[in-house]
């Protein structure tokens, strides 16, 4: 199991291999505003548990484990923000989703999964609470 931290570089490092043919630590470094070492010292961690391929100067690259947990964070991320949307919050999608990552467990994550997939299939559901909650909006604001 990976920190929060090391969950976060592990996330960007997917996200870079999804557009660009070599990551470098400059890029994550960037991305997440961290510093340079910070960085290096996160892909040795990383490297230590299996996760990615890197060598000191070298190019980053992700193993078969950590391509499948790469793609579990970045399509976690997603379901969060695509159930804060589904529920009308009014925040930042993407840091709360970042917020909450984190910090809920697996049946949670997947009890939220299967609601928002719910809300798909049964769109007068969704429907149906969209009405109600701009009637609460609009009693809140009379």
């Amino acid at each position: 199991m990976l920190s929060p931290s090391l969950e976060d570089y592990l996330e960007e490092i997917y996200r870079f291999s999804l557009s660009l043919e070599n990551v470098r630590v400059t890029d994550i470094s960037n991305r997440l505003r961290v510093a340079l070492p910070s960085v290096t010292k996160a892909l040795y961690k990383l490297r230590d548990q299996s996760y990615i391929k890197y060598e000191r100067y070298g190019e980053i690259q992700l193993t078969d484990q950590g391509k499948e947990y790469g793609l579990y964070l970045v399509t976690r991320n997603q379901l969060l923000q695509e159930f804060l949307a589904l529920i009308c919050s009014k925040c930042n999608f993407a840091a709360e989703a970042e917020a909450m990552e984190h910090y809920l467990s697996t049946a949670t994550i997947d009890a939220i999964r299967n609601l928002v997939e719910f809300m798909k299939d049964n769109p007068s559901w969704q429907q149906a609470f969209n009405d109600f909650m701009e009637q609460k909006h609009e009693k809140n604001y009379r």
